[in-house]
């Protein structure tokens, strides 16, 4: 029997629903509409967007030029005064309605997801329940964290893709509940309806958000270096981060700058193979299309054998596939390891890298297959991509010193600790790591020796929630560190003798166990 597309995620009816809740979004001729001025306005110039799911267009993108996002950013400054005069109990109350609204929304944000960035159900759903409970925790103990700190006023967010609720969404609402007005730039690879149904929600319960659709060639001198933007967060590439940083060189103004940097898993003297089996799998959440995705293994030689045995059966039986098809109407959506890339365009710069990485003589290891159970007869796959796996990647190769951001695994083999330090650092700075060995002492001592913000010890490590910390070292981030009560005191002002911690060109200021 043929599959078919679930009842419950088919996209019309999606759309359907999200029109009936959120009908301010559009205009009466169904295009997609910015908010900026405190009203959804704008349709701008539509460009078409197309699901990785199976290559179809679900709507249109209503992208901006300079001149329109200026005034939207204009529009926030006006706003900034008074809702910094808002107590912080209004404030509670506002997030807290919110919240609540959005809690409502669940089931329909995280199939949005799966359209707009090819997540599973799974995934869809934990990011958006991430976001309401990590602001709830906030909600829960701003005060504290807040104290006699002021807002700094105009918030700028451009961020990635991949987590549009529990990064993106998050950071806006942890900033207006610090009494700041929040901007955001609609990432243009996917997210722009879920993230216009939860603005929508969030202007509604009165907080002061503005959300804007653009090319970032169009749009980042607005947001990044206009005198009406007090801090900028983003999250990126190095590429992006790196101009970024550059513009904000001789510009006074808050900022958190989060890019990639190659996350390395080091083994050394290690024989949990069964435990490393099921990190492995983990590993391939979302096709490793996350900041915190592990891509490199920096294997003691003598281990070799065992880890490649290891990584087989861990990897071989992943089930990669159209994340909306069942068998009956009723069937409860499948249960697979990951579904596309973000889009075709990323899908084959991963062949590029991976085809470069064999010219320059990489060997190949692993090569998956595609089943074609896991998709309608005659869909388009081309964001589809089955985990592939290399080793000796040479220093001639891009790969080398690049993270894939997409299921492309590579291994190097070292024969000394200092060998092995020397790769597990190869790209200056990086958000996690983690190290396995049998001995745990000299693991958590040569942790100390990586340059990662977090190394876990025989586990990965995550960007984590709540009160957990987050940053990056070396080229990994720039500015103000995040999480717990340093999101807060990031896009807030204290006394001046009371300095930010992050990681700055002049100073790294880190928190204490990290």
């Amino acid at each position: 029997m043929a599959k078919i597309i679930s009842p419950q995620v088919e996209f019309t009816q999606l759309l359907h629903q999200v029109k009936q809740v959120a009908p301010e979004i559009f205009d009466q001729h169904g295009n997609f509409l910015n908010l900026m001025e405190g009203r959804w306005q704008e349709k701008g110039s539509p460009k078409e967007f197309i699901s990785p799911i199976d290559g179809s267009v679900i709507g249109s993108l209503p992208m901006l030029d300079r001149i329109t996002a200026l005034r939207a950013v204009q529009g926030a400054n006006r706003e900034a005064a008074d809702w910094g005069r808002v107590d912080l109990d209004e404030r509670k109350r506002r997030v807290q309605e919110c919240l609540d609204q959005l809690r409502s929304h669940v089931d329909l944000i995280g199939k949005l997801l799966m359209w707009e960035i090819g997540k599973t159900y799974k995934l869809g759903f934990t990011d958006i329940d991430r976001c309401i409970d990590g602001v709830q925790w906030y909600v829960d103990n701003i005060e504290e964290m807040l104290g006699s700190r002021q807002p700094l006023g105009v918030v700028s967010n451009i961020a990635s893709w991949n987590y549009p609720m529990s990064v993106l969404m998050h950071a806006v609402l942890v900033q207006v509940l610090s009494g700041n007005v929040a901007v955001a730039k609609t990432p243009t690879e996917g997210g722009f309806i879920s993230l216009s149904l939860a603005f929508a929600i969030a202007r509604r319960s009165g907080l002061p958000v503005t959300l804007v659709s653009g090319s970032g060639g169009e749009l980042s001198d607005v947001l990044v270096k206009d005198q009406a933007i007090d801090c900028l967060s983003f999250v990126g590439g190095r590429y992006n981060g790196r101009n970024i940083a550059d513009a904000l060189a001789s510009v006074h103004k808050r900022y958190m700058l989060e890019m990639e940097g190659v996350n390395t898993y080091g083994i050394w003297n290690f024989t949990d193979w069964n435990s490393l089996g099921e990190q492995l799998k983990k590993g391939y959440d979302y096709g490793k299309q996350r900041c915190t995705a592990y891509v490199r293994f920096v294997v003691e030689r003598r281990s070799f054998p065992q880890f490649l045995e290891t990584y087989w059966d861990a990897i071989r039986n992943l089930r990669i596939g159209n994340p909306t098809l069942v068998d009956n109407p009723d069937d409860k959506l499948p249960d697979l390891a990951f579904g596309p890339v973000i889009n075709s365009r990323q899908a084959q710069d991963l062949d590029r890298l991976y085809a470069d990485a064999l010219k320059t003589g990489a060997t190949p290891f692993y090569e998956g297959k595609l089943d074609d159970s896991l998709f309608l007869p005659d869909q388009d796959r081309s964001a589809y991509r089955a985990p592939r796996a290399l080793v000796n990647l040479p220093r001639q190769s891009e790969l080398y010193f690049k993270e894939p951001f997409g299921p492309i695994d590579s291994v190097v083999l070292v024969d000394r600790v200092e060998e092995l330090v020397g790769e597990m650092n190869i790209s200056n700075g990086a958000l996690v790591a983690a190290i396995a060995s049998d001995d745990v002492k000299w693991a958590q001592h040569t942790a100390r020796e990586v340059r990662a913000f977090k190394v876990g010890i025989n586990k990965l490590r995550s960007r984590g929630d709540r009160e957990e910390v987050f940053g990056g070292l070396g080229e990994s981030w720039k500015g103000a560190f995040v999480g717990g009560k340093l999101l807060v005191e990031a896009v807030t002002q204290g006394a001046p003798s009371a300095p930010v911690l992050g990681n700055y060109e002049d100073a790294l200021l880190l928190p204490e166990n990290i």
